[in-house]
């Protein structure tokens, strides 16, 4: 407490002092115990209220010691299943440790493909010896990414126990040189190195023609030091469709092989590539990977028409041609229409009266068109050749941003994001739809929203209709892959657009949306969206999905769960293996069948030597060191020595007041009503 608040209370006790003084003893001839008493009263008030005004205050200082944070991360990744029994000792030993504990706050996570857990390190050193090491993936630069954000103001430490082997993300070693932390790396498994031969990757073409032939690439590699020899085999359905011979030394440790596979019948065909493995190699699961390729015999043939050199033309062809069903054609307006016997669809670039052939034989044949508006379209020839869509261009170029209608329900947008996306340029004008329009996305304009169309899907009978009103969508193709680093949110997109437009069937009152073939269960997913009778979405359906293995017969029943506007089924506990399945309604005569498979590959049981090089370089970076299972006792004695991690004693200091105000105004009112009562009972009021 100041001096200046001393000599305020000091003052306000005088001042309380003299005021009873003259109100009790000054001209007064009533003197007794009774006076002293009520100007006792009297004073305790005055003062009370006094020190009320004053609020004096002191100055408290509080301290705590703060330690640093020994963060653990514990792959929890298949590849290290085998060395559970080891982590879980490990794991033991920190906990155990009173000198780690005194000085580090423990935090525990596990993680795959992302962190997981958080909890204190108790909490993992229990891990379910069932449950645990089962993740399919292991990205330790994400792991590490998250706990830099989490503890970012803090002291803390890292320790990392996992097998160095990462399947997803950054490469960790180059992303470690961005934390701020050190990091203790602890390799867990077998750092032994064998000779190996490995198939590292195929590749292949999803869909294949019917009498075609299709390619496969197979990437093979070797780790070892002496020559050795094996032999590749490409089988389907087990027969034997391709065999080489191939030899490895310590120098020449990588083979890239390609043929050609004859795709004879329909159907999805289960490809199997396959090395002979070594003498005494040790691990034989990297020795063949499965792929699939479905075989089809119908090929969706799309015609652009431009008069203009534009790259929203390249973008397009790109982005309709990732599906191998479809081929893609650029034209000149003046082509012989004979050429468009076997189009299934017209994409018009910025039309102009050049177009008016191409527009009769379209509407001759009612055929299916995408129309692409910009700043040099014929609007006066468009808005006269056909009765869709109309606009009173003003001839003023402006840059149009657009809006989703997340209430589009004529084909599937939910997974299509317009995030970042830049603006497409358009002339300026009222644009009108015909009754049959359903806008997908409106206008924005310098941040205002217009009640206008930018992409509109339009319908008569089993002739469809779409119109984009701007230019420059190759740069949506373009920040597609700056937000994923692919071009996959842009080009299904456009996918599901040219598939609804290139279909003459009338709308389905139940659709499904799945793979013929999943890479692993991680990803299997069956979606379903269903209309009632008036094509209206209807979210209290009730949808069953009946699943049959082919080989093993077995039969698995779930409902379908409600997740926004579709129903979705999570396939991700099924094993590999081929499967019919029927989607059905209940109480409805409307069900749909089909049938997937799912690939037997789990990418962590392809490594099986622990990395304790790069976990070296990683730990050496950022300040660290690399440790083995047989040092955790080195381990927590450095940790438990290093001055950087010695606790903190911090001190805050608060201004606390003196007096509580409610207690000191509940004091006053006593008083008072004491000195009445009193001299009311005496008669001296």
């Amino acid at each position: 407490m100041n001096i200046q608040t001393v000599l305020l209370i000091i003052l306000a006790a005088l001042f309380a002092l003299g005021l009873v003084l003259f109100q009790y003893y000054y001209k007064t001839k009533r003197k007794g115990r009774l006076t002293v008493v009520l100007s006792f009263l009297r004073f305790l008030a005055l003062f009370s209220v006094f020190l009320l005004l004053i609020n004096p205050e002191f100055t408290k200082n509080e301290y705590r010691v703060e330690k640093a944070n020994l963060i653990v991360l514990v792959d929890n990744s298949t590849s290290v299943a085998a060395s559970k029994d080891t982590i879980q000792s490990v794991l033991e030993a920190i906990d155990e440790n009173k000198a780690i504990k005194g000085r580090f706050n423990l935090q525990g996570y596990g993680f795959g493909a992302k962190l997981t857990g958080g909890d204190a390190i108790n909490s993992i050193s229990s891990i379910n010896q069932d449950s645990a090491f089962t993740k399919k993936n292991t990205n330790i630069a994400e792991a590490l990414r998250a706990i830099q954000d989490i503890y970012s103001a803090t002291n803390s430490a890292i320790l990392l126990l996992t097998d160095g082997n990462q399947t997803l993300g950054q490469d960790y070693e180059f992303y470690g040189r961005n934390q701020k932390f050190p990091i203790y790396t602890m390799a867990i498994g077998d750092t032994t190195r064998y000779d190996d031969v490995a198939i590292s990757q195929v590749n292949a073409n999803r869909y294949a023609f019917l009498k075609n032939k299709y390619p496969i690439e197979m990437y093979l590699s070797y780790n070892g030091k002496t020559d050795v020899r094996s032999a590749l085999k490409v089988s389907i359905a087990g027969r034997t469709v391709f065999r080489e011979n191939i030899s490895f030394s310590d120098t020449d440790n990588s083979k890239t092989i390609n043929t050609l596979l004859d795709a004879s019948s329909v159907g999805v065909k289960n490809i199997v590539v396959s090395v002979d493995s070594l003498e005494n190699e040790r691990n034989t699961s990297n020795n063949s990977r499965q792929i699939a390729v479905e075989v089809i015999d119908e090929k969706t043939d799309i015609t652009i028409i431009s008069n203009l050199l534009h790259p929203d033309i390249g973008a397009l062809k790109k982005a309709i041609e990732s599906n191998e069903q479809r081929s893609v054609s650029v034209k000149k307006s003046n082509v012989d229409v004979t050429q468009f016997d076997d189009v299934d669809l017209f994409i018009l670039y910025q039309p102009d009266a050049s177009f008016k052939t191409v527009y009769d034989y379209i509407q001759n044949k009612k055929a299916n068109v995408f129309t692409i508006t910009g700043t040099q379209t014929d609007w006066d020839f468009l808005n006269t050749v056909q009765k869709g869509f109309s606009k009173n261009s003003y001839n003023q170029a402006e840059e149009v941003f657009p809006t989703l209608n997340s209430g589009f329900e004529l084909f599937n947008i939910r997974d299509f994001s317009i995030q970042d996306f830049p603006p497409l340029n358009a002339n300026l004008g009222e644009i009108q739809l015909d009754n049959s329009g359903e806008i997908l996305m409106t206008q924005r304009i310098k941040g205002a929203e217009l009640n206008q169309p930018l992409l509109a899907v339009l319908g008569k009978g089993t002739q469809k209709e779409a119109v984009l009103f701007g230019e420059n969508s190759w740069k949506w193709r373009m920040q597609s892959f700056r937000n994923e680093q692919n071009f996959k949110n842009f080009d299904e997109f456009i996918g599901r657009l040219v598939l609804y437009l290139s279909t003459n069937t009338s709308k389905e009152r139940l659709t499904l949306e799945y793979s013929s073939v999943y890479a692993g269960n991680s990803s299997a997913k069956i979606t379903a969206t269903y209309f009632d009778e008036t094509y209206v979405f209807e979210a209290n359906a009730t949808i069953d999905l009946k699943l049959k293995n082919t080989e093993t017969e077995a039969v698995t029943e779930m409902p379908m769960l409600l997740k926004g506007n579709y129903y979705e089924s999570d396939l991700s506990n099924l094993p590999p293996g081929s499967y019919d399945f029927t989607v059905a309604v209940r109480n409805q005569n409307l069900s749909k069948s089909g049938r997937f498979t799912i690939l037997d590959f789990d990418v962590e049981k392809q490594l099986v030597s622990t990395d304790y090089r790069k976990l070296g370089r990683l730990a050496n970076t950022t300040g660290g060191e690399i440790y083995f299972p047989s040092q955790i006792g080195t381990l927590l004695s450095d940790l438990s020595k290093d001055n950087r991690f010695l606790p903190v004693q911090k001190g805050e200091q608060k201004t606390v007041s003196l007096i509580d105000f409610r207690i000191l105004l509940a004091v006053i009112t006593a008083l008072l009503a004491a000195e009445w009562i009193i001299r009311k009972y005496n008669g001296l009021i």
